[in-house]
Formats: structure tokens, C-alpha cells, sequence
């Protein structure tokens, strides 16, 4: 006689170790059971493996497993998806489909495990999902509609930074006449981001974006502009700093390293990075101004400072970094606010002692 059926967080520790250690087949064997044992293909979907990812993320950012260990857990957790679908249904096509979605992610996001969860889970329910994977670019996400003529379009986005390509994939499927549902991250956790772009409708989750399939988004009769959606960016500001990026990174790293005299000690490859961190600023700056959200900004600044700190790097650098954008920013009203507001954010989480090493 077997035993208690395992629980989603027991399920998910032994899922974990196999993935940790390596292991695709036990990984594998976790998932079989506990379908044999009564689990649903969709609840280990949703309740463990994405828990398990989603785990994988936050031990990265804390700096307690690699990078080459969190691409080979995902690439482990990939199989276990296929695993757990087609073993789950037997490989057998369904009698019929409720209808035909594609699932894709925003052009530039390669963060596509959130993706593949929603179209594996709408594959369960019934659809005829076109999973289209990893940065689709808008041109070809385009074409495949015209091809199809999918039902809806979900649109998955991770990184706040990919917005405005979001927002062009969003008016490009509209224009023909498809309905977007957006999720993921990027669109901020009560789907702000994706209303402000023009999406029909925003899922929190794989659930959710099902639900809202079910009750069947219209298909649109009227295509906004981008400007029609963000009035604000008539001031230029977003396209200025886009344009300056390579030399804001380039004029800052100089300077700090005049202010932030370890920096001068740093190797090649420890100079390369700071340049790359710079760089996201000034991305999640743009992206900040292009949606005329502050906390954009600043929510990317406290992550970062959590993750410099995990790599023993001291975050008041990066204040100082702020400090030092913001003097190339003065002709830039938006910009300059949203900047300083990102050094006080910063000096408001780790005190006034934050800043008593600079210069």
C-alpha cells in the first residue's frame, strides 16, 4: 500500500536537488510519480516545476549557484516539461481544440520558461497553441498571424527594458486585427505596463491568461498609436537618452572611477561588467521614461544593489554612478528626477551611510 501523496513543497525539494545536482532522469522520475501517484499535469506544472524555476532565479541572484549551473537547472527543468506533457496525455492529439493562440515572447526577451508554461498549460485546456519561443521579433510575430489568424496573441516580457518593443508588438498584432494578452514581470504586477501599451488584457499567470482565453478577449476595431498611448513622449527624452546611451556609460565610467578609487584596481573583465551595469541603467532609465514610471527605475536599482551586495560589491558605488549621470543629465527634466529619485530610493534602503565613502 503506498503512501500519503506528496506535497507540492516535498515535490519541490526532491525536484530541486535532482535539477541542482544534475540529474535529468531523476528530475524526470520526481514528475512520473507523482503523476502516477494522482497529481495533475497542469498542478506540477504550475505548483512545482515553476516554483523550482522560479527558485533557480532568486539562488543566481544571490550569488549561491553559477550561471552555468542555473542554464544547465533550466535546461533540465525544459525536459521535464516535455516530459511531463507528453507522458501525462500519451502523446495522443485531443479530439478537438477550443481554438488557436500563439504564445510568444517580446523580440529581444530569452527568458521564454514563463512562455512555454503558459502554452503548455493552454495545451492541457484544449488549444492549439503556436509556440513561438524566445525574441520573436515583431516582423515575423506579424507574418504568423496572417498566416493563421490565431484567436490571440500572449505576449510574455521579463525585463522591464523590452517595453518598447512590447508596445510595437502589441499595435502590430492589433493593426490586424488579433488581441493581445499580455504577462510576465516586464508588465509590473498588476498588469500597469500592459494597459498602458494597448493590451486587450494582462494574465498574472499561466491560470490566469487561460481564464482570460476562456472568456474570449474581442478582437479590436480601432488601432491606437504609440503616441495616442504615451501622450509623454512627445518630449523627446525617451529617444535622447536612447540615442546617448554609449556615451552616458562611456563619460560615467570614466568619472567614477575617478570618485570611486577602487574601481581603479579592477581587472579587465571586472571593468567590463561595471561598463554592463552602467549600460542596464541607462536602459531601465529609458525604459522608465518611455512608460513615465518612476518605479520602473527604481525597482531595477534595488535588485541590483541586492545582487552587487551578494558579489561583495559596495552599492554606494552605484549611488555615486547615479550621482555622476545625473550632471549629464541637467538639459533632461524627467530624466533628472527619475535619476535623483533612484539615489534616494538607494540611500533610503541602506541610511545615510551609504554615501559617507564617496568622493
Amino acid at each position: 500500500m503506498s503512501g500519503p501523496r506528496a506535497s507540492a513543497g516535498e515535490l519541490g525539494e526532491a525536484l530541486w536537488k535532482a535539477v541542482t545536482d544534475g540529474d535529468e532522469y531523476d528530475a524526470v522520475d520526481v514528475v512520473r510519480g507523482a503523476l502516477a501517484d494522482g497529481w495533475q499535469e497542469e498542478d506540477l506544472l504550475l505548483d512545482v516545476v515553476a516554483a523550482v524555476q522560479a527558485r533557480i532565479g532568486v539562488e543566481w541572484a544571490a550569488d549561491r549557484i553559477s550561471v552555468a549551473q542555473e542554464h544547465a537547472a533550466t535546461a533540465i527543468n525544459e525536459r521535464v516539461i516535455t516530459a511531463l506533457v507528453h507522458h501525462g496525455s500519451g502523446g495522443a492529439r485531443p479530439d478537438a481544440v477550443r481554438g488557436r493562440v500563439t504564445v510568444s515572447c517580446v523580440d529581444g526577451e530569452w527568458h521564454a520558461f514563463p512562455a512555454r508554461l503558459v502554452a503548455e498549460t493552454l495545451r492541457l485546456r484544449g488549444w492549439q497553441v503556436d509556440y513561438l519561443g524566445a525574441q520573436t521579433p515583431t516582423p515575423h510575430l506579424v507574418a504568423h498571424q496572417h498566416h493563421t489568424n490565431s484567436d490571440a496573441v500572449l505576449l510574455s516580457g521579463s525585463i522591464p527594458t523590452h517595453l518598447p518593443r512590447a508596445h510595437t508588438a502589441i499595435t502590430a498584432c492589433r493593426s490586424v486585427g488579433v488581441p493581445v494578452v499580455a504577462g510576465g514581470r516586464a508588465f509590473g504586477v498588476d498588469g500597469r505596463y500592459a494597459r498602458a501599451l494597448g493590451a486587450d488584457a494582462w494574465a498574472p499567470d499561466a491560470r490566469g491568461a487561460a481564464a482570460v482565453l476562456e472568456a474570449g478577449p474581442e478582437r479590436p476595431t480601432r488601432v491606437r498609436q504609440a503616441i495616442d498611448d504615451l501622450p509623454h513622449l512627445a518630449d523627446q527624452e525617451y529617444s535622447m537618452v536612447t540615442q546617448s546611451r554609449a556615451r552616458l556609460v562611456k563619460e560615467t565610467l570614466t568619472e567614477l572611477e575617478r570618485r570611486f578609487p577602487p574601481l581603479r584596481e579592477y581587472s579587465d573583465a571586472q571593468r567590463e561588467r561595471t561598463a554592463e551595469d552602467l549600460a542596464h541603467v541607462v536602459d531601465f532609465l529609458a525604459t522608465a521614461l518611455y512608460v513615465d514610471a518612476v518605479e520602473v527605475f527604481t525597482e531595477f536599482l534595488g535588485w541590483t544593489a541586492d545582487v552587487l551586495s551578494a558579489r561583495n560589491v559596495p552599492p554606494h558605488s552605484l549611488v555615486t554612478g547615479l550621482d555622476i549621470l545625473a550632471d549629464r543629465l541637467h538639459d533632461f527634466p524627467r530624466a533628472l528626477s527619475t535619476v535623483r529619485a533612484g539615489a534616494a530610493h538607494l540611500t533610503g534602503r541602506t541610511g545615510p551611510a551609504v554615501t559617507d565613502t564617496v568622493v
